[in-house]
């Protein structure tokens, strides 16, 4: 029976791209990955586009390391555009927020697993072992079983949850979704920043979340496991 470390030695990576815009957390990644893959070639980009203009400059990550949450994208709407870029690479989406539904999109989008931010670096050398030998990491709390009720409510309830925003609302809520700052929709919308804060607080109410990060999670599960073919809820996802 093989050892976790083993099983690295087995199996390495050469190139990695870490997409993550906390600097501490990249460079903790960076380091755990310098210690299971000593001769690897690391690159660490903040934002999507930062992403994007490091492959189209010739890196070639045979692993990617995402997170969700951008300054330029929230969701999996950035986790697709990757996608189109390196259809055939590896990406291990990593983030501090999710639900069961997200995640289960983001396998069938071609992630080669999902890894909580709170995971210890022991576990996520565990993961590295695994995901290097070609199989799919998703803790337990995250696979399709083991959260059905929100499952649910994100398939057959949300979208009607959406429909119920005020036009204004759901205009705020795309943008929220594509990463703006309340200041930047303020402008983009020309109303006052109090009133885009007032309208967020409705909405989160509505959607039954505690803050904006939580919203664009739960909308973009939603449309991702119960895509509508209206251009309006399909603009949610920011493609």
């Amino acid at each position: 029976m093989q050892t976790e470390r083993e099983r690295l030695v087995a199996r390495t990576y050469e190139s990695v791209l870490i997409v993550d815009d906390h600097p501490l957390y990249s460079d903790a990644l960076a380091a755990a990955l310098e210690l299971a893959f000593p001769c690897c070639r690391i690159e660490k980009a903040e934002t999507l586009n930062e992403a994007i203009a490091c492959l189209e400059g010739g890196f070639a990550p045979e692993l990617v390391m995402f997170d969700l949450k951008l300054p330029d994208v929230t969701g999996i709407s950035g986790f697709m555009r990757l996608r189109r870029h390196l259809p055939d690479t590896p990406v291990l989406v990593i983030s501090s927020l999710a639900s069961a539904a997200l995640v289960q999109s983001l396998l069938r989008e071609g992630a080669i697993g999902f890894l909580p931010k709170d995971s210890s670096a022991q576990e996520l050398r565990a993961v590295l072992a695994r995901i290097a030998e070609g199989e799919t990491h998703v803790p337990h709390a995250f696979q399709a079983h083991g959260d059905a009720a929100a499952h649910r409510r994100c398939g057959s309830e949300m979208n009607p949850m959406l429909a119920s925003l005020t036009p204004q609302q759901q205009k705020i809520m795309r943008l929220i979704c594509a990463g703006k700052p309340n200041k930047q929709i303020a402008y983009e919308l020309s109303l006052a920043e109090a009133t885009v804060k007032a309208h967020i607080t409705a909405l989160l109410r509505r959607l039954e979340v505690n803050n904006r990060t939580q919203a664009a999670v739960l909308v973009e599960a939603a449309l991702a496991t119960n895509p509508s073919d209206d251009p309006e809820a399909r603009a949610f996802l920011n493609r």
